[in-house]
């Protein structure tokens, strides 16, 4: 180490890693890791078993076991949230969609290249989706079928009122779907509190797997009347579900050993305490980050009140002696990648809560920015 980075310190996760202090892919355990360091056949009887196992535990986490299948992808999140779109929502149907990032704007991304009807109930990106207009909305359209909505925003970490708007959704008879990506597995959501007819998530993010596979859970009632509504064959769930309910095998090559590490991480999901327990750790890791930013004069994008334990945004310094790539890239030195800002409203970086991450790490990547403020001639404080 040079005499310039002489006061910092570099740390790196197990494997010489950086911590990833993002939205995903995420900082995973070595157990996840290790997982991977086997070859299954997808047609071999023990992949088949740990598949069903997997998909089980999905429904489980639910509260959906009577009611609900879960149905894998191959691909990135936003992969299953495509085919979400596209399966459920028929082709004369009409979506709409709750916006306030840019997560719900891909969703009409989406409609536009399947030729979906749509239209956007938007509230601006720190401001939760308005209960009352949607119920009025709902009210004065009737050819809306569909609403679907983003959980937890990660453009800002918003956390929506789900469950609100699942019974505002339930009331009118229309069919809802749910974004739940940067949620799944840390913040609450059973089948018996929220009605939806879809969710999607992903192997990473909160479950802390590898990247690389998306899974709807869809009440059955629901998935069974999607047939022919997929113009895409291999984000057909329809298909890929009547397909596995024949014989429990994926219509095409899956990615084994993303479902090897999957597995091990719903184990330790398990020992951790499921949603509860992650949940705990993320908020606990939340709290510590929020609290020291703040200590050193940043500010956060959203009260507390509002705020998921995922990501969290915050307002870019106004001095002009902090320039946002300097400061990114001093960090991966140190060992820890945050993120860009994605918002339209305010310039912003956001630094994420979740992955394989907890105080060490929280109040580590708080010192590092600290110091590095000192060498900004800041005295540690931005304001």
């Amino acid at each position: 180490m040079n005499n310039q980075n002489s006061s910092f310190e570099v740390v790196a996760s197990g494997t010489g890693d950086p911590y990833l202090l993002t939205p995903g892919p995420l900082t995973t355990s070595e157990t996840v890791k290790q997982a991977m360091l086997h070859d299954y056949g997808s047609r071999d009887n023990d992949f088949i078993d740990l598949n069903q196992r997997v998909l089980d535990r999905l429904v489980e986490m639910v509260d959906g076991a009577s009611s609900h299948v879960a149905v894998p992808l191959q691909g990135s999140g936003t992969f299953v949230v495509e085919a979400m779109i596209g399966c459920f929502v028929p082709r004369d149907g009409k979506l709409l969609i709750c916006v306030n990032g840019a997560y719900g704007h891909r969703i009409a991304s989406m409609c536009q290249y399947y030729q979906r009807s749509y239209l956007i109930q938007e509230s601006n990106e720190e401001t939760p989706i308005d209960i009352n207009e949607l119920d009025r909305r709902l009210s004065e359209d009737e050819s809306i079928t569909h609403v679907a909505v983003v959980y937890c925003e990660t453009t800002s970490g918003i956390l929506n009122p789900i469950k609100e708007i699942s019974e505002v959704v339930k009331k009118h008879h229309r069919g809802f779907l749910i974004d739940a990506m940067s949620a799944f597995g840390a913040l609450p959501l059973s089948s018996k509190d929220v009605h939806f007819d879809a969710v999607v998530a992903s192997s990473n993010k909160c479950l802390e797997g590898a990247p690389g596979m998306g899974f709807c859970i869809a009440r059955e009632e629901a998935i069974e009347v999607t047939q022919g509504n997929a113009m895409s064959l291999s984000l057909d769930l329809y298909d890929q579900w009547t397909a596995m309910k024949k014989n429990r095998q994926w219509r095409f090559t899956p990615p084994t050993h993303v479902l090897l590490a999957f597995n091990q991480a719903l184990n330790e999901f398990d020992d951790e305490g499921g949603v509860e327990g992650r949940g705990q750790r993320y908020q606990s890791n939340c709290d510590i980050l929020v609290k020291g930013m703040r200590d050193m004069g940043f500010e956060t994008l959203l009260p507390d009140k509002l705020q998921a334990p995922i990501i969290i945004t915050f307002h870019m310094p106004r001095d002009s002696r902090f320039e946002f790539s300097a400061f990114y890239d001093r960090l991966r030195e140190m060992g820890y990648v945050i993120y860009p800002g994605k918002l339209t409203i305010a310039d912003s970086f956001r630094v994420g809560c979740i992955g394989r991450l907890d105080e060490t790490q929280m109040r580590g990547v708080l010192a590092t920015i600290r110091l590095y403020l000192d060498r900004l001639g800041l005295e540690g404080r931005v304001s």
